[in-house]
C-alpha cells in the first residue's frame, strides 16, 4: 500500500466473514502486524480484517521525511476501498485509533482499544523503568530498548503463550524503532485524552491485569470519558495481551462488534 510522501506500507486482508464492519487492526511500537497472529483467525471467521506493519516496523519501508501516523492509516483506508471501518489498535496502535477518531469521525465504526496509549497524557516523571527507557530511545541503544521493552512491556516472559514471537519481535523492531520515531509527528498536538467527549464511536476498552499500571491507568480513564465506552479487564495478560489471551480477546471484539453502533 502507497504510504504518503513515499515507500510502501505492507500488509494483509483477509476473511471471509460476512460481518460488518472490517476490522482494522493497529499495532503498538517496536512490535508488528504479527502481534495480531492469534487473533485474526478468529475475526476473519465473521469479518473481514486488514492488518499493516506501521511505517518502519516489521516489512513496511523506513520512513524518509516526517510522516504522520494517522495520515497512514487514513491512506491503508482508502487504498482497500473502506468507507468506514472498526479500528482496534493496542497501545501506539490504539493511541492513532482514537487521534483517527478526532480527526476522521465520520470513518470509524467501533473502536477496540487494547491496552492503549492517548495523546497529551502526561506520564509519571519518577517511573525509573520509564526514564531509563526514554534514555534508550534518546541515546538510540537497540540493544539496551529491546532488553527494557521485554522487562517492563513482556513481564509474563518468554514462557507464557506467545513469548518466543514477543522476543522476536522486539529484537527485529528495535533499531528499525528508533530511525522510525525519529520521523514521527503529529499525534501529540492533537491531545486527545482532553478531547475523549468528542469521540462518539462505541469503544471497548481492554487491558491486562499485568500491564503497567500507567495503562491501567489510561483504561480507566477511556472508560469513564469516552461516551459509548465499556471495559475489561483480562487476568493473565501483560502488554502483549493480543499474544497472551487471544481467545479471550477475540471473544470481547465479536460480541462488541456484533452490537448495533
Amino acid at each position: 500500500m502507497p504510504a504518503p510522501g513515499g515507500g510502501l506500507l505492507r500488509g494483509e486482508r483477509t476473511g471471509a466473514g460476512a460481518g460488518r464492519p472490517v476490522v482494522v487492526l493497529l499495532h503498538g511500537a517496536g512490535m508488528d502486524s504479527r502481534l495480531w497472529d492469534g487473533v485474526v483467525p478468529g475475526l476473519a471467521a465473521h469479518h473481514e480484517v486488514v492488518r499493516y506493519d506501521a511505517r518502519g516496523l516489521g516489512r513496511s519501508d523506513a520512513p524518509v521525511r516526517p510522516f504522520d501516523d494517522v495520515a497512514d492509516l487514513l491512506a491503508v483506508l482508502d487504498h482497500c476501498g473502506l468507507e468506514r471501518a472498526a479500528l482496534v489498535g493496542l497501545s501506539m496502535g490504539g493511541e492513532t485509533a482514537l487521534d483517527f477518531a478526532l480527526v476522521h469521525p465520520e470513518r470509524v465504526a467501533a473502536l477496540g482499544l487494547v491496552g492503549a496509549s492517548v495523546s497529551g497524557h502526561a506520564w509519571p516523571d519518577d517511573d525509573p523503568e520509564q526514564a531509563a527507557y526514554a534514555a534508550a530511545r534518546r541515546a538510540g541503544d537497540a540493544g539496551e530498548l529491546a532488553r527494557l521493552e521485554l522487562s517492563i512491556w513482556a513481564s509474563l516472559g518468554r514462557g507464557a503463550p506467545g513469548g518466543a514471537l514477543v522476543e522476536a519481535m522486539v529484537a527485529e523492531n528495535a533499531e528499525r524503532r528508533i530511525v522510525s520515531e525519529h520521523y514521527l509527528t503529529g499525534a501529540a498536538a492533537l491531545d486527545a485524552e482532553r478531547r475523549l467527549g468528542a469521540i462518539g464511536a462505541p469503544a471497548l476498552v481492554v487491558h491486562g491485569d499485568r500491564d503497567h499500571p500507567e495503562i491501567g491507568a489510561i483504561a480507566r480513564r477511556l472508560a469513564a470519558d469516552l461516551p459509548h465506552a465499556r471495559a475489561a479487564l483480562i487476568p493473565d495478560a501483560d502488554h502483549y495481551l493480543p499474544l497472551r489471551t487471544p481467545e479471550r480477546l477475540v471473544a470481547l471484539l465479536l460480541e462488541h462488534l456484533a452490537k448495533p453502533a
